[in-house]
C-alpha cells in the first residue's frame, strides 16, 4: 500500500513522495511555478528556451555526459514546458534514484549555459517552432489559444515565435533562469519504489538555493474573448478549434465539465466521434479536450476535415452543444460516462510517472492531495442537471472562439456563431 509524504526545507521548497513498494521504477520530478504566462511578450519563449538549456552541460558534465549517463541504467531523463509551469523528471529502476537526483540536481542547479551552447540550441528551437509551423493540426491550437485569450499572456505559444527567440541574448535567460528558478516556486515530487527520508538526504544540495522571495503582483485573471479567426493556407484539410471558456482547475464544478467534455467528445464512443467520424465520414480526427489553469480554462473541439466539408462539421459541432444545453442526456448516458471517466484515472495512475505528476498538480493547483475516493465521490456526485445548467451556460453561442486554418469559405461559418 502506498504512502505520501510532505517535507518542506527550511529555504521553502517542497518535497512530497508516494512511497510505492510494490512496483520496481521510481520518478522524481523537479517542477517549477513557471511558463509562458509568466513571460513578457518581447521574451516570450524564454522559459521554454531555459529547459532545453538544462541539457546542455553542466560544470561537471557535458550534455553527451547526461545522457550517457542516464541511459546506461535504461532510465529516462526528459522534461517540458507549459504555460503555467516547467518540469524536469527522470525514471529510473528503484536502485538507480541516487544517480538520477545527482543528474537532476546537477542540471538544475549547475547548468552552464555557455555562450556556444546558446546558439546552438537557439538553432534547435526555431526548427521547432518552424515545424509546429509546418504541422497544421498542432499550430491550429496555439492559433486558437491567441484568439481565446488575446493580447494576454496566456495566449503566447509556449515557444515562443522567431523574433523572440532570434532576439534573446545569453545575458536575458541566464539572469531569468537565476531569479526564478528559487525554493518559494519549485516543488519536487517522487513517486515508486523509494524511500521518503533516503530522497530528502539526497536532496540535501538543493537547501543551498537561495532563501527569499520575489513580489509579485497579483496578476488579473485572464479575460476569454469570443469571436471568428479564419487562416488561408493552402492544405488538404481545414483544421479547427472551437471553444468555450470552462471552469478552472480547482472550481467545485471541475467534476461535472470532466464528464460533460468526455460526453461530448472524449473517446470514440463520445457524441462528436460518432456523429462526425462513424455516421457521415467528415474526419478522421475529432475530438474534445480541456484546457484548465489556476485562474481559468476552455473547452476546446479540434477536428480536420476537406474543405468543402468545413461548414458541415462546424454544424454538427453547433447542434450536438446545442442538444446537451436542453436535457438530452440520458441518465444511462451520464452512468456510462462516470464509469469510463473513473475506469481512465484508474489506469492513468498506475505508473511512478503518472503518481509523480498528480502529486506535484495536486500541490499546485489545491495545495494538499487529492485523494482517489474524493475524485470519485466528486465524480458520483454530479447529476443530469448539472450538466445540462453547465451545458447551458458554457455552450453560449455569444461565449464560442472559433479558430480555422486552410482553404476556407467565409460564408460556411453558421450564421448563429458569425459576428
Amino acid at each position: 500500500m502506498s504512502r505520501i509524504y510532505k517535507t518542506t526545507l527550511k529555504n521553502g521548497l517542497k518535497i512530497i513522495t508516494e512511497e510505492m513498494p510494490d512496483i520496481q521504477s521510481a520518478t522524481i520530478g523537479i517542477w517549477v511555478n513557471i511558463g509562458s504566462r509568466n513571460e513578457d511578450a518581447s521574451k516570450n519563449g524564454i522559459s521554454h528556451f531555459i529547459e532545453h538549456m538544462l541539457f546542455k552541460g553542466t560544470n561537471k558534465r557535458t550534455a553527451l555526459d547526461i545522457s550517457r549517463e542516464i541511459e546506461s541504467v535504461g532510465g529516462v531523463l526528459n522534461a517540458f514546458t507549459g504555460r503555467e509551469n516547467t518540469c524536469f523528471y527522470a525514471k529510473v529502476l528503484s536502485k538507480d534514484v541516487p544517480l538520477a537526483v545527482d543528474l537532476l540536481s546537477d542540471i538544475f542547479r549547475n547548468s552552464t549555459f555557455l555562450e556556444k551552447q546558446v546558439e546552438k540550441e537557439r538553432m534547435v528551437v526555431l526548427q521547432e517552432i518552424k515545424l509546429v509551423d509546418d504541422t497544421p493540426d498542432d499550430l491550429i491550437h496555439d492559433i486558437y489559444a491567441k484568439a481565446f485569450w488575446k493580447n494576454q499572456a496566456l495566449g503566447m505559444p509556449v515557444l515562443g515565435n522567431h523574433e523572440t527567440i532570434t532576439s534573446l541574448k545569453r545575458d536575458d535567460i541566464f539572469s531569468y533562469y537565476k531569479r526564478s528558478y528559487l525554493p518559494h516556486a519549485v516543488i519536487v515530487t517522487a513517486a515508486g519504489n523509494i524511500k521518503h527520508n533516503n530522497l530528502i538526504k539526497l536532496l540535501k544540495p538543493f537547501e543551498k538555493l537561495p532563501h527569499y522571495s520575489i513580489y509579485n503582483k497579483k496578476a488579473m485573471s485572464p479575460v476569454s474573448y469570443p469571436g471568428i479567426i479564419l487562416k488561408q493556407k493552402n492544405l488538404e484539410q481545414v483544421h479547427l478549434c472551437l471553444g468555450t471558456p470552462s471552469p478552472n482547475q480547482s472550481h467545485p464544478d471541475r467534476y461535472k465539465i470532466y464528464l460533460l467534455n468526455t460526453i461530448l467528445g472524449g473517446g470514440m464512443s463520445s457524441r462528436l466521434f460518432q456523429e462526425i467520424r462513424e455516421k457521415r465520414g467528415l474526419a478522421y480526427s475529432i475530438y474534445s479536450y480541456l484546457h484548465m489553469c489556476l485562474d481559468t480554462g476552455s473547452l476546446v473541439i479540434y477536428a480536420g476535415t476537406a474543405p468543402d466539408s468545413f461548414g458541415k462539421v462546424l454544424t454538427v459541432i453547433l447542434r450536438e452543444m446545442n442538444l446537451l444545453s436542453n436535457k438530452k442526456v440520458s441518465s444511462e448516458e451520464l452512468k456510462s460516462t462516470k464509469e469510463q471517466l473513473k475506469g481512465s484515472m484508474f489506469l492513468g495512475l498506475e505508473t511512478s510517472e503518472s503518481r509523480m505528476m498528480k502529486l506535484a498538480r495536486d500541490e499546485i493547483y489545491f495545495k494538499r492531495i487529492i485523494s482517489i475516493k474524493e475524485m470519485i465521490e466528486g465524480i458520483n456526485r454530479v447529476t443530469l442537471t448539472d450538466i445540462i445548467n453547465l451545458a447551458k451556460d458554457i455552450f453560449n453561442p455569444r461565449k464560442i472562439t472559433l479558430a480555422a486554418i486552410g482553404k476556407i469559405k467565409e460564408n460556411d461559418v453558421p450564421k448563429t456563431i458569425r459576428r
